[in-house]
């Protein structure tokens, strides 16, 4: 008997990303189909960008626990269009990234301020406070730019907008 997509979707809940084990896939917003019939399950993923090192790592992660869940002919599909945008990130996973100390993405897609290498006012994780700045446009990751907060001095990475 196949599983549907809700317990497939449950399952999958519990995979975290390596760089940002706070955050599953799903509130990444890289999976983006489920299908699963008699013959094998289909999970559809987007990487966050062409070249991420954590993918092969998601991959075999996603292998590994749907196998734990009695799935075992298990295909992941990789599709770079549509581009993966920090707008695919869950409202909960933008939270648990700022409770985890890593400032959200701000608004939407559309900062051009990394363009210019001006830094964008970056709400503080610690204090909540506006009176940042950039440190470096990359942080302990590629998607992240490292900041620093002059109200409680405290260091923080903010996932870059994409």
């Amino acid at each position: 008997m196949p599983f549907d997509e809700t317990q497939i979707r449950n399952f999958l809940s519990e995979v975290m990303d390596p760089e940002v084990p706070v955050l599953s896939i799903l509130d990444l917003g890289i999976v983006k189909n489920i299908f699963s019939d008699k013959e094998k399950t289909e999970i559809t993923i987007t990487p966050t960008y062409t070249g991420c090192p954590a993918m092969k790592a998601i991959e075999d992660d996603i292998v590994s626990k749907l196998h734990q869940k009695g799935i075992e002919n298990v295909k992941i599909k990789t599709v770079y269009a549509p581009a993966w945008t920090t707008d695919w990130i869950s409202e909960s996973g933008k939270e648990k990234l700022r409770k985890y100390g890593i400032a959200p993405p701000e608004k939407t897609s559309a900062d051009k301020n990394s363009l210019t290498g001006k830094g964008k006012k970056v709400q503080c994780p610690q204090c909540h406070s506006y009176h940042t700045e950039m440190i470096s446009q990359f942080g302990s990751t590629a998607c992240k730019a490292l900041y620093k907060c002059l109200d409680c001095l405290e260091p923080f990475d903010y996932f870059k907008c994409i």
